[in-house]
């Protein structure tokens, strides 16, 4: 299978030649790439790949010769740390007796340059083995390598684990992020031992959202890191409500328009965050611009893949990015790492080779020849290889801020941990097919992928180390913050950590005190489209612009809203209303005309004012009852008249207060039938001064007889007895019931009386109106009988103003809101009764009290002689 893969891709990058040797069942590598790496033998072999140069180089391509294979520039002591690292973690696990006894762990490391194809051949390469012949086509004994610790380039270890996914080869990564490498289904094999960035975005997001920072520019490398990252950044930004004011891409080529362009971008914006996803040899070209415009103001927001690179811990970048705050991997300790380091020589093993390349660049010297390049710049002397590490100062042996070396650290033991679980597997006990265990002489790849799965173990600093079911470990992040160092550099500080919680949510824990801010004032800076709109009012979109983008507009009449931001207002409940502030519901004003209020207060006066009157005036004519201007038209009827005006002034005073279920249903039948009764008495009265006159003539002198006391007595009762008739059935079948009308007003609860029936209370005013135009129609048609016949003219009057009054009551009700309708009512009320009683029986009070020498028969008689003759 080994041999199969190896030949097929060698041919891909025709790396086979044509004479390929085929001799006694043995094959023979005809040409290996030219890789930069590190070797130590071991019973089983650990894979690794380490991007320990930042550039590589391809030679011009003639098409006439066999091209020259790339070389690498730019040596990085930091990932060298971290290969290292690697070697020191498989020495430690070799001398450990409680973990693999008696088995020795070898390593073979490669450079892959920060170039997909070196990293590519170099993970072919260690899936191959370093034998220069094969003659065990059966494919027996163990893998080349049992699993590889890296690539650390997401786009690498996609393309990788696409090819040795294939064959489970194991892969633990220490720094690729990309969220898509958790596709169980696309890369069965693969692991690592730094977060996703799912979690990486979860935990950005978070900070921003700890600061109010709503509103934040975006900017991210042109590779499977960024772009993921990318992508998953704005879904999160928007399922909280958070907007990205600008996405812009880091160029691959450092094109300075490119680059100028993003700048402008930066400038323009109202953001005040600006998010970056790139490692540093892409974004180093936009910082440098950044740096020459002196762009302050702005509040960086790093990820991990450059919150700790070196690169912009110098004083130039200090007001820039001074105060950024960024995420970075879990710092760890690994105890004898610094004497391990310090301990390291060049030895002149080719497959050693990247040892004497660092060397070279650490003391500027040259093992070949004075003259020589190194990273462009020319060597004056010669390496001995006895120069000494405890003298240089670099981040080589600088292990205070261990992380991607920590991290390195864990994936070999991760993987040392599921080998020495497959080797302490009994037969009968296994978890394979029959509880069969992995051959130890035959180890498949995918049988060591079953235990690292089952992973769970402790660092020595603490930190346990396990993987979920998609291959991620657990979820924590420190969070740094760049302060200024004593020196004028950059120094960066961890000011909290962020990690998974209960139910997957992200638990953010930060020391606010300890966080340097690069601005004035000292504090977080503004970073909003729009500012947030405060209870009250909501969120009105701006047309074309983010949905941070946006104008308060106040709630309406009836609406609150109690949060801030609140994209809608919140209707009151019927019996509510919006306070002043619109922030509350509070309980509506109700609403009914009382006796405190200064209406009530007057209505009520007026209400007894009559009620007194009319018990003034009965008093008068109970004194003068015997006397001819009591007793004319019958006094009896005078009398009835003036209780039934009494009972119209007091019937008001169930109008006014809390309506109350007996209220509602005395108030109109005692306001019907007092009218009846006043209304039928003065259609009587009319009727008797009708009828004494036809009795005076001649052809009418047995008028009087058929209209006898009796007969008016009895058509008075007959008259209220029909509107008694009519208020019970009114209210046996709807009566009128208390009710809380909120359509008046809509701030306001009207309390008042609602009708019941409408055919009821039209029948009750429709039978008083009637009452009343017969009694005016007759008394009009009286009015031009003889002097002392003249009441009729009074009554005339009367009921002209009772029929005004209650055919100018229609509109007004109709069109008054709340308790000014009960108002109108009684307005009406008492406007009638006051009329009917003045009308009526002011001019005799008149002559009882102030001409008592005209209340006499024969001043009365007299005027009627003088008037015959």
């Amino acid at each position: 299978m080994w041999i199969t893969l190896f030949i097929f891709l060698h041919l891909s990058f025709n790396y086979i030649s044509p004479d390929s040797i085929l001799k006694s069942g043995t094959c023979q590598v005809q040409g290996r790439f030219k890789l930069n790496g590190m070797y130590q033998d071991g019973e089983f072999i650990l894979g690794g790949l380490f991007h320990v140069h930042l550039f590589s180089v391809f030679p011009e391509l003639s098409f006439r010769t066999e091209p020259e294979p790339p070389y690498c520039e730019k040596f990085n002591i930091e990932i060298f740390q971290q290969a290292q690292t690697m070697t020191f973690a498989v020495n430690e696990i070799n001398k450990n007796p409680n973990l693999l006894p008696n088995i020795t762990l070898g390593y073979q490391l490669y450079d892959n340059c920060v170039r997909l194809g070196i990293a590519f051949r170099a993970a072919i390469s260690l899936a191959s083995g370093t034998e220069e012949s094969f003659s065990n086509l059966n494919c027996t004994g163990p893998p080349p390598v049992i699993g590889i610790v890296g690539d650390p380039i997401s786009t690498t270890s996609i393309a990788i684990s696409n090819v040795l996914g294939l064959f489970r080869v194991p892969i633990v990564s220490h720094y690729a992020t990309c969220s898509c490498l958790s596709d169980r289904k696309k890369y069965p094999s693969f692991f690592r031992t730094i977060p996703s960035d799912a979690f990486q975005v979860q935990a950005m997001v978070r900070i921003l959202r700890h600061f109010g920072w709503t509103w934040a520019g975006l900017i991210y490398s042109d590779d499977d890191y960024g772009i993921y990252a990318a992508q998953l950044f704005q879904q999160e930004m928007q399922l909280f409500g958070h907007c990205v004011a600008f996405s812009e891409i880091l160029p691959h080529d450092n094109n300075h328009r490119d680059i100028q362009h993003i700048t402008r971008v930066i400038q323009a914006s109202t953001a005040r965050v600006v998010v970056v996803f790139a490692v540093s040899t892409f974004l180093i070209p936009l910082m440098e611009e950044v740096v020459l415009q002196n762009m302050t103001g702005r509040q960086w927001i790093a990820s991990e893949a450059w919150a700790t690179s070196p690169v912009y811990n110098t004083s130039r970048f200090l007001p820039i990015l001074g105060g950024t705050l960024g995420i970075a991997i879990r710092r760890g300790e690994i105890e004898g790492l610094r004497e391990f380091l310090l301990r390291l020589h060049p030895s002149n093993n080719q497959k050693n080779n990247i040892v004497r390349i660092f060397w070279e660049n650490m003391f500027e010297c040259s093992f070949e020849n004075v003259g020589k390049l190194t990273d462009g710049e020319q060597v004056k002397k010669v390496c001995t290889g006895q120069e000494d590490l405890s003298n240089t100062e670099t981040p080589y042996t600088d292990v205070s801020g261990l992380r991607a070396a920590y991290n390195v650290y864990k994936a070999v033991y991760a993987l040392a941990h599921a080998l020495h679980g497959l080797m302490q597997c009994e037969d009968g006990r296994g978890p394979f097919s029959g509880n069969s265990c992995a051959d130890k002489t035959n180890l498949k790849p995918w049988q060591l992928v079953h235990y690292l799965q089952k992973v769970n173990f402790t660092t020595g600093f603490g930190d346990q180390v396990s993987f979920d079911k998609n291959g991620d470990a657990l979820a924590i992040y420190d969070v740094l913050n760049w302060q200024p160092g004593s020196d004028g550099s950059i120094r960066i500080h961890s000011v909290g950590v962020v990690n998974k919680g209960a139910a997957t949510e992200t638990v953010l824990t930060l020391d606010e005190d300890a966080i340097y801010w690069n601005f004035e004032t000292k504090k977080p800076p503004r970073s909003v489209c729009s500012e947030s709109c405060p209870p009250g009012t909501r969120q009105a979109r701006k047309k074309g612009l983010p949905v941070c983008c946006f104008d308060c507009l106040p709630c309406g009449d009836g609406e609150i809203s109690n949060a801030t931001n609140a994209i809608e207002c919140t209707v009151c409940p019927d019996e509510f209303w919006s306070n002043s502030d619109k922030d509350q519901c509070v309980p509506k004003e109700v609403e009914f005309l009382s006796y405190e209020d200064p209406l009530g207060i007057s209505l009520t006066t007026a209400s007894l004012l009559g009620a007194c009157i009319c018990a003034l005036v009965l008093a008068i004519f109970a004194r003068h009852r015997n006397t001819p201007i009591v007793r004319a038209n019958n006094s009896e009827l005078s009398f009835l008249l003036l209780l039934s005006l009494k009972l119209c002034f007091l019937c008001v005073l169930l109008f006014i207060g809390q309506p109350e279920l007996w209220t509602c249903q005395l108030r109109h039948a005692v306001f019907g039938i007092s009218f009846v009764l006043c209304i039928s008495s003065i259609l009587v009265k009319t009727m008797v001064v009708i009828a004494v006159f036809k009795s005076s003539r001649p052809e009418g002198k047995g008028a009087m007889k058929w209209f006898g006391a009796v007969q008016q007595r009895c058509t008075v009762l007959v008259l209220t007895a029909l509107q008694v008739v009519i208020c019970a059935v009114w209210l046996s079948t709807a009566s009128p019931t208390p009710y809380k009308n909120n359509q008046y007003i809509r701030s306001k609860i009207v309390y008042e009386c609602a009708i019941g029936s409408v055919a009821g209370f039209s029948m009750l005013l429709g039978y008083i109106g009637l009452l009343a135009a017969i009694s005016f129609l007759l008394a009009f048609l009286a009015r031009n009988l003889p002097d002392n016949f003249n009441e009729a003219k009074f009554i005339t009057f009367s009921m002209l103003i009772f029929c005004a009054v209650w055919i100018a009551f229609v509109p007004a009700y109709v069109s008054s809101p709340g308790k000014y309708a009960v108002a109108v009512e009684i307005f009406a009320i008492l406007a009638s009764s006051f009329g009917l009683l003045v009308a009526i029986f002011a001019p005799k009070c008149y002559i009882i009290l102030l001409h008592p020498e005209r209340n006499t028969k024969n001043a009365i008689m007299g005027r009627e002689t003088k008037r015959n003759s």
